[in-house]
């Protein structure tokens, strides 16, 4: 069903930092690495869902899904799903190893993060993590059962699909020096 997509995942930035952290977004076909973009979003701000919609509209038309890292970059940059998939047209696929503590990031987002309730508000529309092939999902555009075969085209190496492992390592590079195989 799907064979082209692009992952992103922020890089690592210092806990205090407060400005621009960058983005990478890796292009999948299937398996092979077609291509790469970069973009940067404010720390715990709220332009992601804008930057991620202008780097997928940027990217090659035959683009089918867009998979993210999470529900937020860069701290408390929380993405819109439903607003990056009507901006985009593409389906939206949130993967993570494991289900968050979802009081432990509203409290967070109610009593340290500016604009936290908008932030919050984004999260419960985005609706419940899914158990889904060995990780939780969260999806606009898709059926779960989309979101399953998704998930089988396009990891080969533990539970995270190749999009988002590349984009892991990639990131952490290009700010690091260096990255590291292993979770993601």
């Amino acid at each position: 069903m799907f064979a082209h997509a692009i992952g992103f995942d922020d890089a690592p930035f210092d806990h205090g930092w407060r400005g621009d952290v960058p983005v990478i977004g890796t292009v999948y076909a299937r398996t092979t690495l077609h291509g790469v973009v970069s973009g940067r979003v404010r720390r715990d701000g709220r332009n992601s869902t804008a930057e991620l919609a202008r780097l997928v509209n940027q990217s090659p038309e035959h683009l089918q899904l867009i998979l993210l890292q999470g529900i937020a970059l860069a701290g408390f940059n929380v993405v819109d799903l439903r607003a990056l998939h009507a901006g985009t047209g593409k389906p939206v696929l949130v993967v993570a190893r494991r289900a968050p503590d979802l009081e432990r990031i509203r409290s967070a987002l109610l009593t340290r993060v500016p604009g936290g309730a908008r932030k919050w508000a984004l999260i419960e529309a985005a609706g419940p993590m899914e158990p889904c092939a060995g990780v939780f999902v969260q999806r606009a555009g898709l059926t779960l059962a989309q979101a399953e075969a998704a998930l089988g085209t396009f990891t080969v190496t533990g539970r995270v699909p190749e999009p988002l492992r590349a984009a892991h390592l990639t990131a952490r590079g290009v700010t690091q020096g260096h990255s590291r195989g292993g979770r993601v």
